[in-house]
């Protein structure tokens, strides 16, 4: 794949001086975080309006966790073909208004005494597919906003933001949930989803709609499309198969690692928790170094050296033994190396894959990505289960954490590693169904 510079579109189109002078980088950066904020907090209060408000047992609460998160893997590829259809921000002002009118409903209807499990199970299907959008969106959106070389940058802050909802969204949402109640801390996070509505309206840049043909693909074709040009790009196909490796890797090592933790290590949940916070400054920091380390040392080089570290130092685990006073300081630092790591893959991967993505197929290369990675972790975690029961917890750990290595072993083998300085220019799509009019 050759270098070359940057489209003619982007050189054409004048850079602000700092994403942070462009009015409408900030609006958008504003509403993607409180977007995240709604999304994580979510995550914890629906789960405990269950618990709390419709006393659900432990089967109910894992089906409401299950269902939320089934749009992942039965939906992405679809949204990916339907975001590429419309405007990005359009989809993120209009899954940010559903958002707030379901969790609005929720509370009002909690409130009320309407609401039962049959319906907070279609509330957290809703929401997930919604967010699924949103996300799928944003991702597509931010390469319309800014040039291409200013992607690093973008993505840095955007995943900066997220990583801070990570850490506080479930924090907030458990402590609104504590000091108000279910029904309340609903609203109040329908109120992050507003938030990200009127900021996300007022970006002035108009995004041009996406050329179609005069008879638009159907989505099947349209997926076929992604999938084609995702897996026929060498660079693109690996990042695929790396997050699919890691994906079902790393589910496999939470199922034995929270199990370990306690069992093995005789952690107190409390224990259990500051340990895993640990990944959440680790992954602010890693979202500040991808933002200049590849710029100094390359592409290639940072993503093999990040996802090596940030994967093998799990590596460490299974060897932990001794009192908590011993094992809790490891235990933080291994998760602050592996947030660390992690989030500086996290960020410079999708700047890999928006710039070596023309835009009419951001939005099907992104959920291609999200589907072959995120698809795997339901799988993953079986397997932790099996392998926990089967081996031991200590062994199985070792076994788990030891598949994670194979992203950057995949990585190191690939064009990826190879990457410089400046990324290559992005490829052409494959061609659309029917004929596109001239202009």
């Amino acid at each position: 794949m050759p270098f070359a510079s940057r489209a003619e579109s982007d050189s054409s189109r004048p850079a602000p001086p700092s994403l942070w002078r462009d009015d409408d980088f900030r609006r958008f950066w504003v509403g993607q975080t409180a977007s995240q904020l709604g999304e994580h907090a979510s995550l914890v209060i629906l789960p405990l309006f269950a618990v709390l408000t419709l006393d659900a047992g432990a089967g109910q609460l894992g089906i409401l966790r299950a269902v939320g998160q089934a749009p992942i893997l039965l939906l992405s590829l679809f949204v990916g073909a339907w975001v590429d259809r419309w405007r990005a921000r359009t989809v993120m002002v209009l899954t940010d208004i559903a958002r707030t009118l379901a969790l609005g409903a929720t509370a009002v209807a909690g409130v009320l005494g309407w609401l039962g499990l049959p319906g907070l199970f279609v509330v957290a299907v809703a929401v997930g597919a919604l967010s699924l959008f949103f996300d799928v969106a944003y991702q597509t959106s931010l390469v319309r906003l800014v040039r291409r070389d200013q992607l690093v940058r973008g993505n840095s802050a955007l995943e900066g933001s997220r990583s801070a909802a990570q850490i506080a969204g479930p924090a907030l949402g458990g402590a609104l949930v504590s000091l108000l109640s279910a029904p309340v801390a609903a609203a109040s996070s329908a109120l992050f989803f507003a938030l990200s509505f009127l900021s996300i309206r007022r970006i002035r840049r108009v995004e041009p709609l996406p050329r179609h043909a005069e008879r638009p693909p159907r989505v099947w074709r349209q997926i076929h499309e992604g999938l084609r040009f995702v897996l026929g790009d060498t660079s693109l196909r690996t990042v695929c198969l790396a997050s699919a490796a890691f994906q079902f890797s790393f589910a496999a090592t939470m199922t034995v690692y929270l199990l370990f933790l306690p069992r093995e290590l005789h952690l107190s949940g409390t224990a259990v928790g500051l340990a895993l916070a640990a990944t959440g400054p680790g992954a602010l920091l890693g979202s500040m170094l991808a933002a200049r380390l590849p710029k100094r040392f390359g592409y290639g080089p940072v993503l093999v050296s990040a996802a090596a570290l940030g994967d093998g130092v799990m590596l460490c685990v299974p060897a932990l033994h001794g009192s908590p006073a011993v094992t809790i300081p490891v235990l933080l630092a291994v998760n602050f190396v592996f947030g660390t790591g992690g989030q500086t893959v996290n960020v410079t991967i999708m700047t890999v894959r928006q710039t070596l993505t023309p835009d009419g197929m951001q939005g099907r290369a992104a959920a291609t990505i999200t589907f072959a990675g995120m698809g795997m972790t339901p799988l993953g975690s079986l397997l932790g289960g099996f392998l926990a029961q089967e081996w031991g917890l200590r062994t199985s750990l070792l076994a788990a954490a030891a598949g994670m290595v194979l992203s950057p072993v995949l990585m190191a083998l690939s064009p990826l590693a190879r990457l410089g300085t400046r990324l290559p220019a992005p490829q052409d799509a494959p061609p659309p169904v029917g004929r596109v009019p001239e202009d």
